[in-house]
């Protein structure tokens, strides 16, 4: 009912506050004659009374309309509008005198006393209505205000301004900003849009105690990632909910326009300790204007780097993967995106089936190929190698045959850092796929290459859902050993470099990025949980598991035997092609082929042992 009324005031708010002023108007103007007549009756004045109090009426409606009083949103107004007011006002009663004393001064003309006490009275009424209307929006609005998250801002720069204006035009629901830090001494004690500069990023922990803070806005979206760690990781010492701007580029080029739209939470990508990696765009020569599939194209990988070759605008672009569910998500997202203009085939396929990769191929004629399909679970791989080998491995086999087979200009293998010195079943198999990609390099016309890298955030099977979903369940947040060490790229990141590898591999290459230092997961669970706005061990406990199947404190990049050398790009290596006898490589392929089909564990790792000397499996981790 009051949402209806609220509405019914805002659509009409012009027509109900001219009936007001009508009102208020006619009142002022008739209550100084029964103060002046007294007991004197209404009747003797009647037809004068009713003329002059339309005429007098009419004058402040009709000078009030032209002078935009009915324009104004009077819950902002400021001194201008009410000076205006008093101006249109004067003007109102200086027309209504001149006129009145021209047509109706006589014998029983208006008394002059009328016409102090009604301007006085029609005046005052209307000037003291919107000032109270204002002052009681206002309270309202700061009662509500006081109801939302109370907010320290943290810098007082262009970005904090544009951030304050957007809140004084569009009242957040969700935040009530109470004080501003900024690490520059001369702005310390100063305000911004009214709001105190209390203090520097360090003192953060004490103002939030001070001014009972329960939310951060991170407002200095061009500060270099050492200081954002920095300042984050004060910021994580308190037990606020922490929230950013980020986008300085997008903030200007949309003119700081919505503003509010653009402030997220604070991810644990902020916080990782490492540095954005920029890669050259070589990525054109690739796949712009050629047919290109992409096998597990659903998946995490696989899914971004259809949204990438899709931007660069690919011939076709041919999506394969046996789940039709996410390939579907994929085929409607790059269809509202791009439309007719992306020329797109969803096919759902499994890459173990060589009838029908090798139909696929036959069919499109890709002249570049990644293939992403890939069992990558390692404790569920121990427990079904023989899965993994026929997926992986021959998945693999099948896809490379084809692609051989039907001159494919390119085939880039998406492999891991499991596959160096493996340790458990999956990274064997990964292994095998590099050295499939390399043996057939040194007889096909296509050029094979892998791209290897570290563990993906937020891809599937990666830590980060998990930990949320435990973080939103209330814990325990659940990490195998506190020592366990990983390397972590974003996705776009892993996706810029696959494409980019690709576009330099001369065959047989092996690529591989400086992801920079190595995280604790530990570390990861901890900022996860604080930037949740709980604190570790206290409102969430961490419990170590014990290293699972398979698994291993750290995982390498580049195996040993494979040398180093750096590339065009600074961030990317490359290592050279291992010497592998093709034709005994083969033979032994057909005979794990047997092996997997038989779907006898115990000689099947062995056999993986055998094919892949590297291999270490790390059986006492069954206990």
């Amino acid at each position: 009912m009051l949402s209806h009324i609220s509405a019914f005031a805002q659509r009409f708010r012009k027509q109900i506050l001219i009936a007001f002023d009508v009102v208020v108007v006619t009142v002022s103007y008739m209550l100084p004659w029964a103060l002046i007549t007294g007991r004197t009756s209404f009747s003797e004045y009647n037809s004068l009374l009713i003329s002059s109090c339309f005429f007098f009426v009419c004058c402040y409606e009709i000078v009030y309309g032209l002078m935009g009083m009915y324009d104004s949103l009077w819950r902002y107004a400021e001194i201008v509008e009410f000076f205006r007011l008093c101006v249109a006002s004067a003007v109102a009663v200086s027309i209504f005198v001149v006129v009145t004393l021209l047509l109706w001064w006589e014998e029983r003309g208006v008394p002059r006393s009328v016409y102090a006490l009604s301007a006085l009275f029609a005046s005052s009424l209307t000037l003291y209505s919107r000032l109270t209307y204002r002052m009681y929006r206002n309270t309202t609005l700061k009662k509500r205000a006081r109801a939302n998250r109370r907010t320290l801002l943290i810098g007082a720069g262009d970005a904090a301004s544009t951030l304050l204006h957007e809140f004084a035009k569009n009242k957040s629901p969700e935040m009530n900003i109470i004080c501003c830090v900024d690490d520059a001494p001369e702005k310390v004690g100063r305000s911004i849009m009214g709001i105190e500069i209390m203090g520097t990023t360090e003192d953060i922990p004490e103002l939030v105690e001070r001014c009972e803070i329960e939310t951060i806005l991170f407002a200095i979206p061009t500060v270099d990632d050492e200081n954002k760690r920095r300042i984050l990781s004060i910021c994580n010492k308190t037990k606020c909910n922490v929230r950013i701007l980020p986008d300085i580029v997008q903030l200007i080029a949309n003119g700081g326009k919505d503003v509010l739209s653009r402030v997220r939470d604070v991810r644990v990508e902020d916080v990782l300790g490492r540095e954005q990696i920029e890669l050259t765009d070589l990525t054109n020569t690739l796949v712009s204007g050629k047919v290109v599939m992409v096998t597990g194209g659903g998946g995490s990988i696989g899914s971004e780097l259809c949204r990438q070759i899709a931007a660069c605008g690919p011939k076709r672009l041919i999506i394969v993967d046996i789940y039709e569910n996410s390939a579907y998500s994929v085929q409607q997202e790059l269809k509202r995106r791009y439309g007719s203009a992306l020329k797109l085939d969803v096919c759902i396929a499994s890459v173990r089936d060589s009838k029908k990769v090798d139909r696929l191929f036959a069919r499109y004629q890709p002249d570049v190929v990644f293939h992403a399909a890939a069992h990558k679970h390692v404790p569920l791989m121990e427990d079904a190698p023989e899965e993994a080998v026929k997926n992986n491995v021959f998945g693999t086999y099948n896809v490379a045959l084809s692609a051989d087979k039907y001159g494919v200009g390119r085939f880039v293998l998406i492999s891991t850092d499991k596959a160096v010195n493996p340790t458990n079943v999956m990274g064997a198999t990964k292994r095998l796929c590099e050295m499939i990609v390399q043996a057939l390099a040194q007889k096909s016309k296509t050029k094979f290459v892998a791209v290897r890298f570290g563990n993906v955030l937020g891809s599937n099977g990666s830590v980060l859902p998990l930990f949320k979903e435990q973080i939103a369940a209330g814990g325990p947040v659940t990490v195998t050993h506190p020592d366990i060490v990983r390397y972590f790229m974003t996705i776009p990141e892993a996706v810029r470099l696959v494409l980019e590898a690709g576009a330099m591999g001369n065959g047989g290459d092996i690529f591989v990025l400086d992801m920079g230092n190595p995280v604790k997961i530990l570390d990861l669970a901890e900022n996860l949980i604080k930037l949740s706005g709980f604190i570790p061990y206290r409102d969430i406990e961490i419990k170590f598991t014990g290293l699972r199947p398979g698994e291993k404190l750290y995982e390498e990049l580049l195996m040993d035997e494979e040398g180093l050398r750096q590339t065009d790009n600074k961030k990317i290596f490359v290592g050279a092609p291992l010497k592998l006898n093709k034709d005994t490589f083969f033979d032994h392929l057909t005979t794990l082929k047997q092996i997997a089909y038989s779907n006898n564990s115990d000689n099947l790792v062995q056999a993986l042992i055998d094919l892949v000397p590297t291999f270490h499996h790390a059986e006492n981790n069954y206990d």
